[in-house]
């Protein structure tokens, strides 16, 4: 027996980001941007198209297509793709051929390597040495002067084009390998007041657009919002100091950015940060990753559950003050901070039990370390990626706008709105100081020059504003000593006229996102606005709501309302019968229950899972949206290879819509299954004489009432259910 995340493991990832064929039709936008910046920008798709089975970041490859391929003219693109589809067959090594290369520089006496460079300080020798992640040497002597001029290579490592030499000596000691040259894979230099003139000729949609080419993704399967929310991953290359959280699903993107985007940010597990790593070595006295690179993004961040309490509080200080503390020394640094992690509960179920930190490891739930954070994307807003997702339009060259986000990162943008707004005095300092960095960093990335309309800051203002009243209403939740003073998320514009921000799953959840301290913070009129009414009492963390039942089918009569008796035993269906329905033969046995186990070896076709995830819609349609469910799905593996990965794709995708809605679904297969049955922890199981799989194809009607609602459809062949009460 196996499960799917097994499975998945088996396919090729390539294939299920859906890279494409053909020459993309080129938008008028497209047109435009190589117009304005002809030589520093390169077609998105052809990252797919050079990659190979290279193991490297985007930015890589980008900074090689800059050199061959950054133009619009077809043939020189394909050209372009050949000359670098040669120089990473030549020169890229594969880490397990790193026998073949080491034995070619051998026979040539000298070769070029594109590899991961990291150097260490030799204290017993006095001398630094590069080690090669994919070549697998190390101990390579490397002059001071090419270390001090590229800082990173001592902390995190980078990627370099190097040209390594072998001499062979009869000394044991004497490492064969030597570095005759070492160039960071990075641009020399960049324009900016090229770009900032540029930007004039472009409008704020065209921009934001060029913006999300330049990431990699289609801005037109995005909103105008969800645009907003994947700029903000950007926001720590061009602010400094800027700390951001994003929780969210599986399979949105999260890491993507701060992994593949920049040279100047590092991605590392959350499970692998120690004080000495991340700020400062006290043996060695070597200052960490903070000192060097611009962003530091913890992966994985919300499944670390083992936390050094040291490290969290001199990080709590570094949030706060941009400075840490080891020994009797005191050191500063600018890298800004990005938390990403994975969400396992609903955005209700975590209102309802606890609050949206709800993931993080306890030592990090402490509201002060919480407080320095300035902006909470929300992650269970963003879709999981899809192949057409991905851009196939023209954006910058990575390494280019990393640069330019790196040169503005000494500006400040944070009092551009105050010509048109001003926040709400009750907002704390750190409030009001989360607010600008926000507001800050999108105007560098959207507005360069710092030059917008009213409009267009009132747009970054207010999703500033709603970040960091996420934040906040969560630091509420957990710490009821910062309830005192009244604190309002709001802004007035030039008229003096007020507007309140709220996010999205307050609005969509009121009843439950404010809670009874929302009467202390001084939304008393919001509270009554939303739900019509007021409650008493303070609200202990890690508990239900007053007022909201624990049972999704419990009354708020004091007397529980009697549930009808349903029926046991056998039920014959005929083929060609019409009103059968999993609403009207399966729901009412299905209602109530938090896990279910449905076996049904036969779900391996496209129209097999439309009807698993019809059934799964249907119980996440019907419970409360706090509740979650529990399902498991028992079926059989597909064995031909052709049409196993279509079936192991299609169960990903069920599971990431149902996980959404709070039916988490967990697939197991079994080969030795033959029976189809449905069983609930509410004692009750349901022999399915077909399975799920029980009406005819519909027509090829587009319109046939049969293809949405199950009522319509006519029944395949004669099938029995059983209903059996098991007794618990």
């Amino acid at each position: 027996m196996t499960n799917l995340e097994d499975a998945l493991g088996t396919i090729d990832p390539f294939v299920q980001t859906g890279a494409m064929d053909g020459e993309p039709v080129k938008s008028e936008l497209d047109r435009k941007i190589n117009d304005h910046f002809a030589g520093s920008v390169v077609r998105k798709d052809l990252v797919k198209a050079v990659r190979g089975n290279a193991v490297v970041p985007s930015y890589v490859l980008e900074y090689l297509l800059g050199q061959y391929a950054t133009s619009d003219d077809e043939a020189t693109i394909q050209a372009g793709i050949d000359s670098v589809r040669k120089i990473l067959a030549t020169h890229y090594v594969n880490r397990n051929e790193h026998m073949l290369a080491k034995s070619e520089i051998r026979r040539k006496g000298h070769h070029r390597v594109i590899d991961k460079v990291t150097v260490t300080l030799n204290e017993k020798n006095d001398v630094h040495e590069a080690e090669f992640e994919n070549l697998q040497i190390k101990g390579v002597i490397i002059d001071d002067a090419t270390v001090k001029k590229n800082p990173k290579l001592l902390v995190g490592g980078i990627w370099c084009i190097c040209d390594i030499e072998y001499f062979h000596s009869d000394d044991q000691k004497v490492v064969p390998w030597i570095l005759a040259s070492l160039k960071p894979i990075q641009v020399a230099g960049v324009d900016i007041d090229q770009y900032y003139e540029a930007r004039g000729a472009f409008t704020t949609k065209e921009w934001t657009d060029l913006l999300m080419q330049s990431i990699g993704l289609n801005p037109e399967q995005f909103t105008e919002r969800g645009k907003l929310i994947a700029l903000t991953r950007l926001v720590p290359f061009v602010e400094r100091n800027f700390n951001l959280v994003e929780l969210g699903p599986k399979g949105t993107g999260k890491s993507h950015t701060f992994s593949e985007f920049s040279p100047n940010g590092i991605l590392i597990s959350g499970g692998e940060v120690t004080v000495a790593k991340l700020f400062v070595n006290n043996a060695s006295g070597r200052i960490g990753l903070v000192g060097y690179w611009d962003c530091v993004a913890f992966d994985e961040f919300a499944a670390n559950r083992r936390t050094d309490q040291n490290l969290v509080n001199v990080m709590k200080n570094y949030l706060a003050n941009k400075s840490f503390s080891r020994g009797t020394s005191i050191y500063g640094a600018e890298a800004s901070m990005a938390f990403i992690g994975n969400t396992t509960h609903t955005v209700p179920y975590m209102l309802k039990n606890s609050d949206l930190f709800d993931e993080l490891p306890d030592a990090y739930r402490d509201p002060a370390w919480l407080d320095r954070i300035h902006h909470y994307i929300p992650g269970w807003e963003v879709a999981p990626i899809r192949s057409e997702m991905f851009s196939t339009g023209y954006g910058f060259v990575v390494d280019y706008l990393a640069e330019i986000l790196r040169a503005k990162r000494s500006e400040d943008f944070s009092d551009k709105y105050k010509e048109y707004f001003t926040l709400d005095s009750s907002l704390s300092t750190r409030d009001q100081d989360a607010i600008r960095k926000t507001f800050s960093g999108l105007m560098k990335l959207i507005h360069p020059t710092g030059e917008a309309t009213e409009e267009e800051m009132r747009v970054l203002i207010e999703y500033a504003i709603e970040g960091r009243k996420r934040v906040k209403d969560s630091i509420l939740r957990i710490d009821a000593t910062m309830r005192d003073a009244p604190v309002r998320f709001r802004y007035s514009d030039a008229a003096g006229a007020w507007h309140n921000v709220t996010s999205l799953e307050e609005n969509q959840y009121p009843h439950l996102y404010l809670r009874d301290w929302s009467l202390v913070a001084g939304e008393e009129a919001a509270r009554e606005e939303i739900m019509g009414a007021s409650s008493e009492g303070v609200v202990p963390v890690r508990t239900p709501l007053p007022g909201v039942a624990a049972d999704p089918v419990a009354s708020t009569n004091s007397t529980p309302a009697r549930q009808p008796s349903l029926f046991e035993g056998p039920r014959d269906f005929f083929a060609g019968q019409k009103g059968v329905s999993y609403e009207n033969v399966l729901l009412p046995y299905l209602q109530g229950a938090e896990r279910i186990r449905i076996t049904d070896p036969y779900i391996r076709m496209p129209h097999q899972g439309r009807n698993l995830a019809d059934l799964l819609s249907l119980l996440a349609s019907t419970k409360e949206d706090a509740d979650e469910i529990d399902v498991e799905l028992v079926t059989a593996e597909e064995k031909k290879a052709e049409f196993k990965q279509t079936q192991l794709i299609m169960l990903k995708n069920i599971k990431e819509a149902s996980d959404a809605v709070g039916v988490r679904l967990h697939v197991r297969f079994d080969d030795t299954i033959h029976d189809r049955r449905i069983e609930t922890d509410k004692g009750w199981r349901i022999d399915l004489g077909k399975g799920l799989d029980i009406w005819q194809k519909p027509s090829e009607n587009p319109f046939d009432f049969a293809r949405s609602r199950q009522v319509f459809r006519l029944v395949g062949s004669n099938f029995t259910v059983h209903y059996v009460k098991v007794v618990q």
